[in-house]
Order: C-alpha cells, then structure tokens, then sequence
C-alpha cells in the first residue's frame, strides 16, 4: 500500500490564506484582530515557537504583543500583566506560553484570562464548551489542528474507531472530545490509552483512525497498527544523531518508515500536524476578534 502523506504546511498555508483574506475585511471596517503572547524567562525553545507566532501574526495582518517577564517572575506579577491585557481593547486574544517556571501558578494563571480571549482553549469555561459540544468558545490549537488535517484530506471520522494514544490536557483529551461529538466531521467512536493500560498493542491495532501524542520517539510501530489505517503523529522529539550538523534529528512519536507502508493516509514529522497548530490559534484569534465585536 501506497499511503497518502498529509501535508500539514500545505494545509496550514491554506488555512493562513482565508485567515489574511477575513482580516482583509475587518481591517476595511476598522477592526484589526489583536493577539498578546506572554513568556515567563527566555527558554530557547519557547521563545523560537513565540517568534514563529508573532512572525505569521504579521503575515495576517493581526496586532501582536509580545510580553517576556524575567524567569523569576511571581504568580502576582504573571497575573497583573494577565489582567491588564484582559482589559486591552487592542488584544483579542492571549496566550500564555506553556509551561512556565515553577513558582509561577499555571493553573491560577489559566483561570485569570477572559475566557473571550482564552485562545488556547485551557481555561475551565472554553473546556466545558468544549466537551458538551458548544461551538461559541474555542478548540485547542493542536486537536483543532488535526481535525482539519482530517477534513481537507476527506477522511470522515464517523462510525470509525478512532486510537488516542495519550491522555494530555493539551492534546489526548480536548483531540477525544472532539472526535466523539454528535456533529459533522466528528461521530468517531474513541478509545483513549495511556501509561497504564496495559494492552496497547492490541487496542491500537483495531484503529481506523491512530493519534499517536505521548511524547516517547518512535513508540508506535508497525505490529500496532491495521492495515490501512490512517496515522496522525502528535510527537516532536529530539534523538541523537552525531551525522547530523546539530548532533540530532527530530522524530515523532511513530516509526515512520516502518508504519507507513501499512497505511492508508499518515504524517509526518516535522511538517505535519506541527505547522497546523499555529494556523489554529490564528484562527481563534480571529474568531475571538469577531465575537468581542459583535460579528
């Protein structure tokens, strides 16, 4: 078998084009969405995926703030800035990059932010939305992300069994979810494993649809997956490879060379559902501008 690999950048343009084209038009009535990024400390990592966002926000057209606070920055300090940018009529959206240091609340920082400009979808209001099907709040960027990968490649989730492999608050929950709604482009019938379950070979190989997001390189290989079954890896991890200039290469959670042949549709890392998280948040950020003006 001959799989279709999905092209997530090709899809993310796709969905940065409509996005610039709708800010286009808000501009024309002098609303322009508005987006506040906020990082605690200057982990390279963290602040190479902030740059990324600020950059497309410029491609769109959206305003953007970028906040960095000292890394020793308090919960009080974090959640000043949070209540001063709830407040901004420039800032339709704000995210708070994940994780921060740990003397610093996550969890109250969270619960601070309007859940109107809650664009990553962690606060407990767009959460429960979420989950009992509501469309008026957000999806998480990722399981978003990969929804539509699944939608512009025209696979159908309904009546399938779709595989979650993990159970994160960012990714294996809100991806279930979404999934198992009663609506178009959902209906799937899901089955979620994780650390401690203890025949994952077994339930993963009865997977229309296999979502691989637990962080572990190449976990999932060939013997865990149906023939024909369509692959979508979450994972973005760093392995050791002295033949490369950087001392290493980035995989994901799938043996990718080994599971392909098998499937029908798969991704790949990078370049797959990674590229369609950003283009999801830009899409929230909009879509948060619309609501807060009435559009």
């Amino acid at each position: 078998m001959i799989p279709v690999i999905i092209d997530g950048k090709a899809i993310a343009a796709s969905v940065i084009e409509n996005l610039t084209q709708e800010v286009a038009v808000l501009k024309k009535q002098n609303i322009q969405p508005g987006l506040a990024v906020v990082l605690v400390g200057e982990d390279p990592a963290s602040m190479v995926y902030v740059n990324t966002k600020v950059k497309t926000c410029a491609q769109l057209g959206i305003y953007s703030e970028k906040h960095v606070l000292p890394k020793e920055s308090t919960t009080e300090e974090v959640l000043a800035l949070v209540k001063k940018l709830n407040i901004d009529p420039k800032i339709h959206g704000i995210l708070v990059q994940s994780p921060p240091p740990r003397q610093v609340d996550e969890e109250a920082v969270i619960a601070a932010i309007d859940p109107r400009k809650d664009v990553d979808c962690f606060h407990p209001v767009n959460v429960g939305k979420m989950l009992i099907g509501k469309t008026d709040g957000f999806f998480p960027c990722t399981p978003y992300g990969i929804m539509e990968l699944l939608k512009q490649s025209g696979i159908d989730p309904s009546g399938k069994h779709a595989v979650i492999i993990g159970r994160s608050n960012i990714v294996g929950k809100p991806m279930m979810a979404l999934l198992m709604q009663k609506a178009q482009g959902a209906n799937a019938t899901v089955t979620m494993v994780h650390s401690r379950t203890p025949n994952i070979p077994e339930l993963s190989r009865q997977a229309d649809i296999l979502i691989a997001a637990l962080g572990k390189p190449e976990f999932v290989t060939a013997d865990m997956v149906k023939q024909g079954a369509v692959v979508i890896d979450v994972g973005i991890n760093r392995v050791e490879d002295p033949s490369k200039p950087r001392g290493y290469r980035l995989v994901g959670d799938v043996k990718f060379d080994e599971v392909a042949p098998k499937t029908s549709f798969i991704t790949k890392v990078p370049g797959g559902v990674g590229p369609m998280t950003i283009a999801m948040l830009m899409r929230n950020a909009v879509k948060a501008c619309k609501m807060q003006n009435g559009i």
